[in-house]
């Protein structure tokens, strides 16, 4: 086969996006975070089918439920998998355009007769083959999970899985067109994104559990208004309770009804099928500004000279050999000594690192939150000014551990002889970070001689960056404390005590949750983990 050929058929070959698709899928299956992701969908499917004594649910109406028939347990977990696979699994496929432009395959992509909008719409497909993969998964728990609860034993295949395919399914379809798209927003592409998403996604979803939700919403008001029928048609009065979906405790165990299935009627199904085709337009619409991997296209579409060339269509001026200095000693204390510099010089080092994605307007809204600690009273800046605080620098505390992987600069900073030191520098520049970003509402604690409040302060402002360092350097990314941060900031902000690490959670006046010893300890064993992991890896580089 001549060259030509043989690059023309490997053209072919990748030009056909179904292909790609199909090669997404496979890599981003191998990858942990699938594993951790589908676990947590089988996990929340325990939970949408909870025992017959249990003191949770899912999927309530008031103080009743659907019977354990396929047609309740299909929609249950099938509910439950569009809250978990919405929110949680475009952190899983948001990165298939960014993963091929860091190894280098965007390159070869570049390089072949496909279009813009087929590399966009195969990286589409492959997200929602990688989501809707999990949410079959998730379809195969449902029928082990009437069996096991037992109240009827007799399985529906068309009542089990209609919901997974009417509910879920579109809803993915629109979280995969979600994911290309922020994947070509500059603004979106990085840690910003992730942030933007977990703050709308639940907004969203809370507004598709409305009944009359644009295209069908979650698929909540059909399922509703059918519970709401089969039991008025049973002379049940229902009062004031309400429809709920999401995990909600309750005090006794509710009261199971006999219930068939909703009935989807032709306009719902019309409704779903165009939120599919809207998420298919979506994916399409960055083909407008979408350079494709082309190193020689700027944002604005215009053709640009290669890196290192003159002007364009003329030949690079071949770079003069540099004079060769002759090598001086190096003094004591400097670098590459042996010894390293200072820890005051280590500091302030990884502050500069650190605080340089920074710009004006980040310090300015981080000067705001510090004044507004100032301002409002103790008890409210704590419970409302504090979370506001400590979710601002996520980004930058996402960089700690991280950076030297992501960067490329391991084997640089390898050859550092004071690694633990550099580490503790990191660590420390985080604490700085924290108190920084908290410090109006520690004023106020400590004008109120709240010592609780202050102890509580204290013990999250170690906790916080000794959780991005050992994430960061176990994982050697900065999405994995993204990933966890996020949730935990969010239950403490929904009052949560039992994970309160930041003394935001008040029972009369007075922090609720852990106390400030134990968040403490549990700051130094990940510190501590941080230090031997490190240690650990440079050893086995040695």
């Amino acid at each position: 086969m001549t060259a030509n050929a043989l690059a023309a058929a490997r053209a072919g070959v990748l030009a056909r996006p179904w292909r790609l698709a199909l090669g997404d899928f496979r890599d981003r299956v191998r990858r942990p975070a699938y594993a951790v992701t589908l676990l947590a969908a089988v996990g929340l499917g325990l939970l949408a089918v909870p025992p017959a004594d249990g003191h949770w649910a899912i999927l309530a109406l008031g103080r009743y439920r659907g019977e354990y028939n396929s047609a309740y347990v299909g929609t249950a977990t099938a509910l439950a998998g569009a809250l978990w696979l919405t929110l949680g699994g475009f952190y899983v496929v948001r990165k298939g355009l960014g993963r091929d432009e860091e190894t280098g395959v965007g390159l070869l992509l570049a390089a072949t007769p496909l279009r813009s909008v087929e590399l966009l719409l195969a990286k589409f497909l492959g997200n929602l083959l990688v989501l809707a993969s999990m949410l079959g998964v998730l379809a195969l728990t449902a029928p082990a999970l009437q069996l096991v609860r037992g109240e009827d034993r007799s399985l529906d295949p068309v009542a089990l899985l209609t919901p997974f395919l009417v509910l879920t399914l579109p809803l993915l379809a629109a979280t995969a067109a979600l994911a290309v798209l922020f994947e070509t927003v500059p603004l979106l592409r990085g840690g910003l994104g992730n942030v933007v998403w977990f703050a709308c996604a639940p907004a969203l979803l809370i507004a598709g559990e409305r009944p009359g939700a644009p295209l069908g919403g979650l698929g909540l008001g059909p399922v509703a208004a059918s519970l709401r029928d089969t039991l008025a048609a049973r002379g049940v009065g229902l009062g004031g309770d309400e429809f709920s979906l999401g995990l909600t405790r309750v005090e006794s165990s509710l009261e199971p009804f006999r219930w068939d299935g909703a009935g989807l009627g032709g306009g719902f199904l019309a409704q779903r099928l165009l939120l599919v085709l809207l998420a298919v337009a979506l994916t399409a619409l960055p083909a407008l500004w979408f350079a494709r991997f082309d190193p020689a296209r700027g944002t604005s579409g215009e053709r640009r000279p290669p890196l290192g060339s003159g002007v364009a269509g003329e030949a690079a001026p071949v770079a003069a050999a540099p004079p060769v200095l002759p090598l001086a000693p190096l003094a004591p204390g400097s670098a590459g000594s042996g010894r390293g510099p200072g820890f005051g010089r280590l500091l302030l080092g990884e502050a500069r690192m650190l605080f340089a994605d920074a710009s004006r307007w980040w310090w300015l809204a981080a000067a705001g939150l510090v004044a507004a600690g100032l301002a409002v009273p103790p008890g409210t800046g704590a419970g409302a000014v504090l979370p506001a605080a400590w979710i601002w620098p996520v980004l930058l505390w996402s960089r700690l551990g991280s950076r030297s992987a992501e960067y490329g600069l391991e084997a640089l900073l390898g050859a550092y002889p004071a690694a633990r030191a550099r580490l503790l520098a990191e660590w420390a520049v985080g604490v700085l970070l924290t108190a920084l970003a908290g410090a109006g509402v520690l004023v106020r604690l400590a004008a109120a001689g709240d010592t609780a409040g202050v102890a509580a302060w204290s013990a999250g402002a170690l906790f916080i960056p000794s959780l991005a360092l050992a994430l960061g350097t176990l994982s050697r990314t900065h999405r994995l404390f993204q990933a966890l941060y996020l949730p935990l900031w969010y239950l403490v902000v929904n009052q949560v005590a039992g994970v309160d690490f930041m003394g935001a959670v008040r029972r009369a006046g007075h922090p609720a949750g852990p106390s400030p010893l134990l968040v403490t300890a549990v700051a130094l064993v990940l510190l501590a983990a941080a230090v031997l992991t490190a240690s650990a890896r440079r050893a086995l580089r040695d």
